[in-house]
């Protein structure tokens, strides 16, 4: 049973609209004014009205009254004015329209921002800048706690009661987790400030009512101005939030919410390539200083590359075993000390087997415990032989024996292809490998602090680089890597670089979105893009330096570019940890950060928690009946129950006080069975010919699993479905890297 989306009453909408009180009508259109004004570049509205803690002074005091009415931009503005109308209107209805124009136009403006100009700049010595009117927000919601707790100080969550004027507390919460630029010091100064009003400290704030009532007589307010509340006209003690809890309605917004959520994350999808929300690459590490070396590599090095790549020519054909034994011979030849390691894997109905060869070259100046890893796969992701990566692995291997200006021991590792081999050789590593399939490694160094991948199976000079970084599972290396071999490359050699298989990229916008998303779709997948891919889940950054195309570059340059990437390397004192692990490259300079992107993918993420809020709500309720009895019960009379609590008397309907019991076992061992379900398409991938190449889809199935349990089970299939949309929330927020 699919949900469904209830009609949109424009008609209610409008109505409601046109009902607005006049200070929350002034308050949207002096939202809307400042907003317009962000829109013109001479005046700069953000720095003139925002709460910089440095620029508060006796000339400058308007701050504190202005910050709430000005936003960042227009998403900012929506949200806010979303989220603050019917608070404010409610609370103009309660307070009058005077009152609350005093009271927001006051204290309850100047003391959220007193408070986070103590703490941001009197202990904190900070000078973060805030705005928006989600302070007011955070302002009502604390005095909607109080007043909720009044009446209701308790809720059930299962077995544990919780206080109901923690409320904000929890929307603070998951707003400060789930929004970024998000002032968590603001908002939490808003809520207490929301509390003390609630409790009444405040109200000695508020201008006496008797000089309001004169006001409002003498200048006729009332007759004057349309929608204005007076005080004579203010609802007292109105029901708080937590009395539309079984109102009908609510269940008519969360379809339209979560469609909201959609829309909005894949429209802030789509707007990450402009340059107002990407950045520039930039190189965190100073101590990496990449390209400013000067680089030897090349003139006489190229026969010696010629005559290591005749002996790779001549070794073509041969078993894994030979190959790796005549490659340790040359490596030791140069006065490395060198090793082999065997491995055999059987997986997805194929046999995966060779012979690793690598040597270590200590360094001069180090102490043994660190090391960075140049790799050449015997053959590449294409299953195509890397003969010009291999002998360049060998000539820089003899090439980097002659210097002793390493401070980090560097080891050649060269695999018999660009999966297994890998895998094998750092699992055994890190003392993370199985016996049965692979051999443990005879000769080990330090902490690995860097991989390169060579992957050269061109037999002509090529045009550009293009640079692989997607880890397993999604996993990245740390950009400071990659932004340093890009710049090398293009700016200290001047080798085109491209990324995700975008050889020509113009900078348009088009080509800035798929090149995001290719690495979306890439990292998604989270299978091995390259040798590696092997080291990332070790924490150890790894890229491929891949030669593509035509041109007149030639492996001296290839070779010039990983010199220079190792002497940066050599440079670290550190693990790489000042730049990201989590962004999103639209470009070789630039790129987008998680805390710009996250809430895209939360957005559409939480769209299914609503939906499952929504539908555990539903499923509590006693379902009504069939149209033919809807339409015969309209002429009676509903049968109604008297409640007495707190001293007061209320008539309820009858229908309301049925307390529902929600049938949860059945729900959640289907929901729980076919997630372990999930182990049988596992077995078959790893235990079935890769050629067959079929694909099992069982999470759409729980949905409709309890189809056959009759008409009676209208409750069984909201809670499952409930749990199916918990289910999914928790794969896209977990899957994510």
């Amino acid at each position: 049973m699919a949900p469904t989306f209830p009609s949109l009453d424009v008609r209610r909408l409008r109505s409601y609209v046109f009902r607005l009180p006049l200070f929350t009508r002034i308050v949207l259109v002096l939202i809307v004014i400042f907003w317009t004004l962000e829109l013109q570049k001479v005046w700069n509205v953000v720095q003139w009205g925002a709460l910089i803690p440095k620029e508060v002074n006796l000339g400058t005091m308007y701050r504190l009254n202005t910050y709430p009415l000005i936003h960042r931009n227009f998403l900012h503005a929506f949200f806010n004015t979303m989220a603050l109308v019917p608070l404010l209107e409610r609370f103009e209805a309660e307070h009058g329209t005077l009152p609350s124009g005093a009271m927001f136009g006051g204290p309850l403006s100047t003391l959220p921002a007193a408070a986070y100009l103590l703490v941001e700049r009197g202990i904190l010595r900070q000078n973060t800048p805030i705005l928006g009117a989600s302070i007011w927000i955070f302002v009502l919601l604390g005095v909607e706690g109080i007043k909720a707790y009044k009446a209701n100080p308790h809720f059930a969550i299962s077995t544990y009661r919780m206080p109901t004027w923690t409320t904000p507390l929890v929307i603070l919460l998951f707003t400060t987790a789930l929004m970024p630029n998000t002032s968590l010091l603001g908002h939490l100064g808003s809520v207490g400030v929301g509390y003390l009003y609630g409790l009444g400290y405040l109200k000695i704030l508020a201008p006496p009512e008797k000089i309001l009532r004169w006001i409002e007589g003498k200048l006729n307010l009332l007759g004057r101005l349309p929608h204005y509340v007076s005080i004579d006209q203010k609802t007292y003690e109105a029901p708080t939030i937590l009395a539309l809890r079984r109102d009908p309605r609510l269940l008519k917004v969360p379809p339209y919410l979560s469609a909201l959520c959609i829309v909005v994350g894949i429209v802030w999808l789509f707007l990450l390539p402009l340059n107002e929300y990407s950045r520039r690459t930039y190189i965190s590490e100073n101590a990496l200083l990449p390209g400013q070396v000067h680089t030897y590599f090349g003139g006489s090095e190229q026969n010696v590359f010629n005559a290591y790549k005749h002996e790779v020519q001549s070794l073509t054909g041969k078993d894994s075993g030979a190959i790796a034994k005549e490659l340790t011979s040359i490596l030791r030849s140069v006065g490395l000390k060198t090793a082999t390691q065997k491995y055999h894997y059987d997986a997805a109905g194929k046999v995966h087997s060779g012979e690793n060869a690598y040597a270590v070259l200590h360094a001069p100046r180090g102490d043994a415990t660190e090391a960075i890893v140049l790799v050449a796969a015997w053959t590449n992701m294409d299953g195509e032989l890397n003969e010009s990566g291999v002998a360049l692995a060998l000539t820089l291997a003899r090439y980097f024996k002659r210097w002793s200006l390493w401070s980090k021991d560097i080891i050649i590792l060269i695999t018999s292809d660009s999966k297994a081999g890998p895998q094998a050789w750092v699992d055994a590593y890190h003392n993370e490998h199985s016996p049965e399939s692979a051999d443990p490694l005879q000769l080990k160094s330090g902490a690995l602090q860097g991989v390169v991948v060579v992957d050269n199976a061109l037999n002509h000079r090529f045009e550009s680089l293009h640079i692989v970084y997607d880890g397993i599972n999604g996993q990245l290396p740390n950009l400071d890597l990659l932004n340093s071999a890009i710049a090398i490359a293009s700016g200290q050699m001047g080798i085109g670089v491209s990324l995700q298989r975008m050889w020509k990229h113009g900078d348009s916008y088009r080509e800035r979105l798929q090149t995001m998303l290719r690495g979306m779709v890439s990292q998604g997948l989270g299978h091995a893009s390259g040798p590696h891919s092997s080291f990332i889940p070790y924490h150890v950054d790894a890229i491929t330096l891949q030669a593509v195309g035509h041109g007149w570059q030639d492996e001296m340059a290839m070779g010039r570019c990983v010199e220079s990437t190792f002497r940066s390397l050599n440079n670290l004192l550190e693990h790489f940890h000042q730049s990201f692990f989590f962004y999103l490259l639209m470009q070789t300079n630039r790129f987008v950060s998680i805390g710009t992107y996250l809430p895209s993918a939360m957005l559409v993420a939480i769209n299914f928690t609503i939906m499952a809020i929504a539908l555990w709500i539903q499923s509590g309720r006693p379902q009504k009946s069939g149209i033919a009895s809807a339409m015969l019960d309209k002429t009676k009379e509903p049968e109604v129950e008297v409640v007495e609590k707190d001293g007061m008397v209320a008539s309820v309907p009858k229908a309301d006080m049925v307390v529902v019991e929600r049938q949860l076992f059945l729900p959640v061992a289907l929901v729980v069975a076919f997630h372990f379900l999930g182990a049988v398409p596992l077995y078959v991938f790893n235990n079935t010919q890769q050629e067959l190449g079929f694909c099992v889809s069982i999470e759409a199935y729980p949905t409709n699993a309890s189809v056959g349990f009759g008409a009676d089970s209208v409750d069984l299939r909201l809670l499952q479905r409930n749990f199916t949309h918990l289910s999914r929330h928790h794969h896209i927020r977990f899957h994510h890297p």
